[in-house]
């Protein structure tokens, strides 16, 4: 993964093939000063466990590299409880 200052970061990443958005750790973001933006909308996120976590209004933009495949995201800023992206 690339933040927008083109520094690498390696995370651990939790997959779930029925999720909707991709998200990534609030706790993460402070952490490594992730930039982000908000968003002039907001939605609700279910945990897997169907609980209610907050709502996202901010999202960071990242260049995620997985092998040779690269691709511009918008990742919905959330607790992951640990996790760092899902």
């Amino acid at each position: 993964m690339k933040t927008k200052n083109r520094k690498k970061l390696k995370i651990k990443i939790l997959v779930d093939s029925g999720y909707t958005h991709i998200g990534i750790g609030e706790q993460l973001v402070k952490d490594k000063r992730i930039q982000i933006k908000l968003v002039n909308f907001s939605f609700e996120v279910f945990n897997t466990d169907r609980t209610k976590n907050r709502k996202v209004t901010r999202v960071a933009p990242l260049e995620i590299e997985i092998n040779s495949h690269k691709e511009q995201l918008e990742e919905a800023v959330m607790d992951l409880d640990g996790t760092d992206i899902l």
